[in-house]
């Protein structure tokens, strides 16, 4: 079974987007992807706001900058 993640992003990120393109689907095949929007928070929004969309492992903490495409999201989630 395959980690649950987060990505991190915000409304009106096109980059955001095109990640949760890249990432559908995984969805679709089991991934859990929880979408957290930085602009709720001001300390994510200084920790990611420069680097979104950003992939992040629940069970290691681990995190996968954009860009990232489908490959990368394979190996990331071994």
């Amino acid at each position: 079974m395959p980690p649950e993640c987060q990505l991190f992003g915000t409304l009106g990120c096109h980059l955001c987007e095109v990640a949760e393109a890249v990432l559908m689907p995984f969805v679709e095949h089991g991934l859990l992807v929880e979408l957290v929007d930085i602009a709720d928070d001001e300390s994510q929004v200084e920790r990611y706001g420069l680097r979104i969309p950003v992939l992040r492992r629940c069970d290691t903490g681990a995190e996968l900058n954009w860009p990232f495409d489908a490959e990368q999201v394979v190996a990331f989630l071994r």
